[in-house]
């Protein structure tokens, strides 16, 4: 596995072949969240982790939308001379990859969502104010992002997480910048894609954990039967972060998918 960067675009790599898997990690996580699926994906293709601008090299951008993020991503495809790819995100990566789906849809062979949703909040905008001050309030009260990793996570996960994965995801979130937490925050909460769902014809795979309390499986399995080649897999006993906590059920899952859609483009 090897970090890289193409212009401000940076992004850790493994592997190699003909269309890659991307993965866009989540507002506490970062390109090594994806290590575990680097490293299984790696040895039979090239699979990329992407960090979002503010997580990596790339500074965070005086302007921060979703649009902008979703077409940061094709950059990154234009850098790495990939045509199409096999996109993976997962939360607010998640948000990202179904902009992405709707702007740049030639570009994927396939869609797989983990733990995400088509909106956030509500229509009068009551929860996001809520979200954003309970979020932001430990950083305003002077801790750090170390601080809150260990009780940020514990909150995220199931029964019994993976322990290595589990400590990857308190490393990755004491990392992340507090100025790129508190932006990422305030951009997760304009968030609405509804309109966009039957719009995307990608295959795609929808995937919850069972015990996911941010994005519950009948919220996900609701927003499946929105999109037109979409299938629905849940990760039993997995939390918010199901690609740490059973890592080995997740690629098991997300490998059959991505077989499946390489067949259909050879067919």
């Amino acid at each position: 596995m090897t970090a890289a960067a193409e212009g401000a675009v940076a992004y850790l790599e493994a592997g190699a072949g003909d269309v890659p898997v991307l993965f866009l990690h989540g507002i506490g996580g970062g390109a090594e969240a994806w290590r575990p699926q680097l490293a299984h994906f790696g040895q039979g293709r090239r699979a990329l982790a992407w960090w979002m601008p503010g997580y990596g090299e790339e500074p965070l951008a005086p302007e921060r939308n979703f649009d902008r993020l979703a077409d940061r991503v094709a950059g990154l495809l234009e850098a790495t001379a990939i045509e199409r790819v096999h996109l993976v995100g997962h939360s607010m990566g998640g948000m990202v990859a179904q902009v992405f789906a709707a702007r740049h849809a030639a570009r994927l062979a396939s869609l797989c969502l983990v733990g995400t949703s088509p909106a956030f909040g509500s229509a009068d905008g009551s929860f996001q104010t809520a979200f954003v001050a309970k979020r932001l309030k430990p950083l305003d009260d002077g801790m750090s992002m170390a601080d809150l990793a260990d009780g940020f996570v514990a909150s995220l996960v199931g029964s019994d997480p993976d322990p290595t994965g589990l400590a990857t995801a308190r490393e990755v979130m004491s990392r992340v910048p507090a100025a790129t937490f508190r932006a990422a925050i305030e951009t997760l909460v304009t968030f609405d894609a509804r309109a966009l769902l039957p719009t995307i014809a990608t295959p795609t795979l929808v995937v919850a954990g069972s015990r996911d309390t941010n994005a519950p499986p009948a919220m996900m399995e609701r927003m499946a039967g929105r999109m037109p080649d979409a299938r629905f897999v849940v990760i039993e006993g997995a939390g918010h972060l199901p690609n740490l906590e059973r890592p080995d059920a997740f690629n098991q899952v997300l490998s059959t998918f991505i077989e499946e859609c390489d067949s259909r483009m050879q067919a």
